[in-house]
């Protein structure tokens, strides 16, 4: 018989536990659905990775150059697949007749897909670009667009992925930004401590760029941040136009013609050597004429003074002083800061050089001695030393090596036996062009947006758990406020057991 004072155990509490079970169960089933369904559903994942080739076109102000650029799985260049070709004249020479422009990149549109084709390339695939620089810069904005507009209609149709807004002229900034990226992607500090980079120099026809690191507080208008993985650096960079060499050699004959009054006379030129002579007509198109007319006639006749070409660059580089609108401003109106650092000369910096036989690391004391030897001597004996030049190359030579001295010493304050600067076109095996870095640049930019889509495609999952996630809690609430009928737990002592009545 059944000891009445031992109850069995209430049942309420199996009850309990199986509500328990049933909240269990189901929240375990909700996320069972929400698995199958992510991985079932097709998320969106970025392309796997394969090798690109781009072609970015150099529009310069004396020719244009296709440069071909590949890069490899791994999304980093591959230089040892890069090709070049250059033709000339420069697109700004189209002004007068814009269509011939277009025209002009056809050979340099075979050489890139010929290039890309037998390198096992999709030309189809490969994008274009035509960036111009210091050459359009200085038309004036109706001929600028005509040629650009020629150039697209002969892209259009090259075969290759293109958009109309590829064709443009690029800002004098973004010209410096690039070589200066090339350059320390070259010397392998691109990502690293901005205090190790070396700042970039560059001596053009038309411009002049300068681009570096700078600790100085910066005007915002020539403060510009560049980011490379997780690193940015803030640079101070600068476009100077006009004060590229051919332009700046230019205005030195027009600033010497204004000098004379007459409109037939001969021009005293201290930057070619003595000797050397050059007739040059001005044409003048008077108002309502149909076609322009000569007006004066000169003749530049060179006396081969180092010290008086100098003198006559500082003149220019210091024109518009008296519109500086900052502290200081070494160049024109132009604010420069300290240079610190080390510095790589590119362009008409190494061509000059080159020509007068320096080394990489010589001294703008070595451009002054080099420079004044070799304008002090008459025209014949340098066409003897250097038969195979050119009665232009030979002013050119004399003005810029003062023209040198004049913009990095006597402008930008270098000292004549500062050794910082190396005046070289590569870094080792690279070339270290602006191309370049806005390949790079290119790269890093389509490196971010593929990270963004992959960022995208795991978040966009993310409002399917929030669905699951509320559907679960509702159930969890209304299982707890599930109303059961009333009933009432009486312990039997005759029987020994528990009755569960219905309370009404």
């Amino acid at each position: 018989m059944p000891d009445p004072t031992n109850k069995p155990p209430s049942p309420r509490p199996r009850r309990r536990r199986r509500l328990c079970g049933l909240c269990l169960g189901t929240a375990l089933l909700a996320l069972l659905v929400s698995a199958l369904v992510h991985v079932v559903a097709p998320t969106r994942r970025p392309a796997p990775a394969s090798e690109r080739f781009s072609v970015i076109i150099d529009g310069g102000s004396t020719g244009t150059r296709a440069h071909v650029f590949a890069a490899g799985p791994d999304g980093r260049p591959d230089l040892a697949r890069s090709a070049v070709m250059r033709v000339s004249p420069g697109l700004s020479s189209f002004a007068t007749n814009p269509a011939r422009a277009g025209e002009s990149l056809r050979p340099l549109i075979e050489f890139a897909r010929e290039k890309i084709g037998s390198a096992g390339g999709d030309v189809a695939k490969a994008e274009v670009r035509l960036m111009a620089t210091a050459g359009l810069r200085l038309l004036e904005e109706r001929a600028r667009e005509a040629i650009l507009a020629s150039c697209r209609d002969v892209l259009r149709t090259a075969g290759f992925r293109f958009e109309d807004a590829w064709a443009k002229v690029i800002p004098g900034s973004d010209e410096g930004i690039y070589a200066w990226v090339a350059t320390n992607y070259a010397l392998g500090r691109l990502g690293g401590d901005p205090n190790k980079t070396v700042g970039i120099i560059e001596l053009g026809g038309a411009s002049a760029q300068l681009t570096f690191v700078s600790d100085e507080v910066l005007p915002p208008e020539l403060s510009n941040n560049f980011s490379f993985g997780e690193k940015t650096y803030t640079l101070y960079t600068n476009s100077f136009l006009n004060f590229g060499q051919n332009a700046a050699q230019d205005l030195l004959h027009k600033m010497l013609r204004s000098r004379g009054s007459s409109k037939n006379i001969t021009v005293v030129d201290p930057c070619s050597p003595r000797g050397y002579s050059r007739n040059e007509e001005v044409m003048v198109r008077t108002s309502g004429a149909s076609r322009s007319t000569m007006e004066n006639q000169y003749i530049d006749s060179g006396n081969g003074n180092f010290t008086e070409c100098r003198s006559s660059s500082l003149l220019l580089l210091q024109k518009g002083k008296e519109k500086c609108q900052y502290q200081q401003c070494h160049l024109g109106s132009n604010f420069v800061p300290e240079l610190r650092g080390y510095f790589l000369a590119t362009e008409n910096f190494y061509f000059t050089s080159k020509f007068f036989g320096l080394k990489k690391s010589s001294s703008l004391y070595d451009f002054a001695l080099a420079g004044e030897q070799f304008c002090n001597q008459d025209l014949s004996t340098l066409r003897k030393r250097y038969p195979n030049r050119s009665d232009e190359d030979f002013s050119r030579y004399c003005f810029s090596s003062a023209y040198i001295v004049a913009l990095l010493h006597d402008s930008l304050g270098v000292p004549l036996d500062d050794k910082r600067i190396e005046y070289s076109n590569q870094v080792g095996d690279i070339q270290a062009e602006w191309a370049l870095g806005a390949f790079i640049a290119l790269l890093q930019s389509t490196s971010l947006n593929a990270s963004h889509i992959a960022v995208t495609s795991t978040h966009s999952n993310r409002p399917l758990f929030a669905v699951v996630g509320m559907l679960l809690l509702c159930g969890v609430f209304l299982v707890s406020r599930w109303r059961k009928p009333k009933t009432k737990i009486i312990y039997d002592l005759e029987k020994g057991r528990y009755i569960i009545t219905r309370i009404s």
